[in-house]
Order: structure tokens, then C-alpha cells, then sequence
């Protein structure tokens, strides 16, 4: 059974000044703190148990998700003291007594009803080492996303350039990930600080394995202060 780790230790820098009194994963989108969501559909995805990594403003997090049981989870907390990445975040979380396979998930993004359920019931069934969400943008979005390059449903490239074939779909990155005992050996001996889960995927790939590219449908998060009421203006009235 998959087991969740949850990145919430982000400072939010772009979000500032809200996110000097409050950390980014507890900010609404429709009017429900970001985490919140994220966790209910966790838990429709079968996962039982979850490590929610935390740094910035740690203990509003913890406030506000406690032991989990209001979510039908099991939750422990890892701490990351800096923003050191997502493959460090990982590794604490192991540290804290995450077992494997992990579904890993960024605290700060909702995703559309189902598609993490339909995401993860895709990777388990697959036997690959690792998945990764896409989501479909525009091209213009692409500099400020992560471009993927997928064929026939897996990653074939991370980063750099966005696929420039003719007809080819813009692909970025989404906040999700599912790594198994294969992947999680790639995340030793990383360049960084930051270390990066993108980077081991990218050695994953090198070294002959499989990331699926999972597709989502349109995902929201919080980047500017002004998303804050983009995204819950139904709710200010």
C-alpha cells in the first residue's frame, strides 16, 4: 500500500506578506486551506498513513492537521529546517518512518476530484520505478514551469527545453510524484542545495527505468498574493 509524504515546509516567498503570518499550505482555495484538500483526496486514494514534512510556520500546519484522525489518516511530521528541496524533504520523511512506495505530493496545489486516485491506482498497477503528474499548458506557461517530454505515457525528458516536435502537446511538471525502492536509491549523492527529485528521475531515466507520465487534468494553487481572492471570491461576499 502506498504511503504519502507530503511537502509543506515552503516558505512561499511569492506569496509574501501573507505568508509571513501564515504558512502557504493552510491559505484557501474555495474557501478550505490548501492541505486540507490535498488530504481528503489522499485519503479517497486509499493511502491510510501520511508524513507531512513542515519548516515555515511548522506549528500552524500541525495546529491545523494534528494527529490526522479528522481526515481518516494516520499522520506523522518530518522537519526540514531550510528550504533544502524535495528530495531532502523525501529523505527526512524516510528518516521519520516512511515506508515505501511513496506518493509524494506538494502541500500548496489542489488537484481536480480524482485524478490523484486514478494517478496512483495507474502507477501501482504499472511495475515502473517511479510516475510523475503532467499537466497539459500553454505554451506561453511553459517559462514558468517545469517542461516534461513524454511518449506513449512515460517521461522521456525532465526539464530543459519543451518538446519542440511538430503537434507535440506542452507538457509540465505537476507537485506529484510516486517513487519506489529504485528511485529512492537515486536520491543519494544529489548536486545541490536544493536537492531535487527531478534530478533523480533524471538519473533514474539515465540508468534504463521507467517514469510514467500520469496526466491530470488542470490543477490550482496559490502563487500571488491576488490568487488568494481569485480563487475564493464566491466566499468574501
Amino acid at each position: 500500500m502506498l504511503s504519502g509524504v507530503v511537502l509543506a515546509a515552503g516558505e512561499g516567498r511569492r506569496l509574501r506578506p501573507l505568508t509571513e503570518q501564515w504558512p502557504k499550505p493552510i491559505l484557501p482555495i474555495d474557501g478550505r486551506p490548501v492541505i486540507a484538500t490535498l488530504l481528503l483526496e489522499l485519503r479517497a486514494a486509499g493511502l491510510s498513513e501520511v508524513t507531512v514534512v513542515v519548516g515555515h510556520l511548522a506549528e500552524q500546519v500541525e495546529d491545523l492537521l494534528g494527529d490526522g484522525s479528522g481526515f481518516g489518516l494516520s499522520i506523522r511530521y518530518a522537519t526540514q529546517p531550510a528550504p533544502l528541496g524535495s528530495a531532502d524533504a523525501v529523505r527526512r520523511a524516510l528518516d521519520a518512518g516512511a515506508e515505501l512506495p511513496l506518493l509524494v505530493a506538494g502541500a500548496d496545489t489542489v488537484f481536480s476530484r480524482g485524478d490523484i486516485q486514478a494517478a496512483a491506482a495507474t502507477w501501482s498497477a504499472s511495475g515502473a520505478a517511479g510516475g510523475l503528474g503532467v499537466r497539459p499548458v500553454p505554451p506561453g506557461e511553459l517559462e514558468r514551469r517545469a517542461p516534461v517530454r513524454a511518449s506513449g505515457g512515460r517521461v522521456i525528458a525532465l526539464g530543459g527545453e519543451a518538446d519542440d516536435r511538430a503537434g507535440a502537446r506542452k507538457l509540465a511538471a505537476a507537485p506529484l510524484w510516486f517513487l519506489d525502492d529504485r528511485f529512492v536509491g537515486r536520491l543519494e549523492a544529489l548536486p545541490g542545495p536544493p536537492y531535487e527529485l527531478a534530478e533523480a528521475g533524471r538519473r533514474l531515466l539515465e540508468a534504463g527505468e521507467t517514469i510514467l507520465a500520469l496526466e491530470l487534468r488542470p490543477t490550482r494553487d496559490l502563487t500571488h498574493p491576488e490568487d488568494v481572492v481569485r480563487h475564493n471570491y464566491a466566499y468574501l461576499g
